[in-house]
């Protein structure tokens, strides 16, 4: 059996479950989510507690059922206190800035690079080199933050470029001079 799996998922005051066949609807304070899972999958709300279980033991319904099960803590976590995922800049001349609602960025390209944050999606820019991207959809809040990143890398060599908080990059040494 799954430890993941198995495990039942509290369902906190304030939130609201709604098991629609293979489509779950999770309301709280912050917002809703909705999604459509495995239809193989079954999923049961008890009293303030929502169990995830497989029909059988094969390959296929043992990886749904850590997946199943994970997908709706999730939503449930981002409906009552969401997701943030943190993000850093190194480099000379390297900043964020905020013009309304879009992240406005300068990484040493010709241009500065505009991001629109897609809906359900907050970015907050602290300081010139700190970036928060928060939400209450996990896998969004995830996605933007990576795409954020992808614009400039961090770099081997100098370190410079866009890394998530608490990121170790692996240092290059440079070139050696001739002996």
């Amino acid at each position: 059996m799954s430890r993941i799996g198995r495990a039942p998922i509290e369902v906190p005051a304030g939130v609201e479950v709604k098991i629609n066949g293979n489509v779950i609807d999770v309301k709280g304070p912050k917002g809703s989510l909705s999604r459509e899972f495995h239809p193989e999958m079954q999923v049961e709300l008890g009293e303030g507690v929502i169990t995830v279980t497989r029909p059988s033991d094969n390959k296929e319904h043992r990886s749904l059922h850590g997946l199943t099960r994970t997908l709706i803590a999730n939503m449930v976590q981002g409906v009552t206190v969401g997701f943030t995922r943190n993000l850093e800049i190194v480099g000379v001349g390297y900043r964020a800035a905020k013009q309304g609602n879009k992240l406005v960025l300068s990484l040493g390209y010709s241009h500065p690079i505009e991001v629109d944050p897609a809906p359900g999606i907050e970015i907050e820019v602290t300081t010139p080199t700190k970036i928060s991207v928060k939400g209450i959809d996990k896998e969004l809040v995830g996605q933007t933050a990576a795409n954020i990143r992808d614009f400039r890398r961090p770099e081997p060599y100098l370190g410079k470029g866009v890394r998530y908080e608490g990121e170790k990059v692996r240092r290059k040494a440079g070139k050696a001079g001739k002996a």
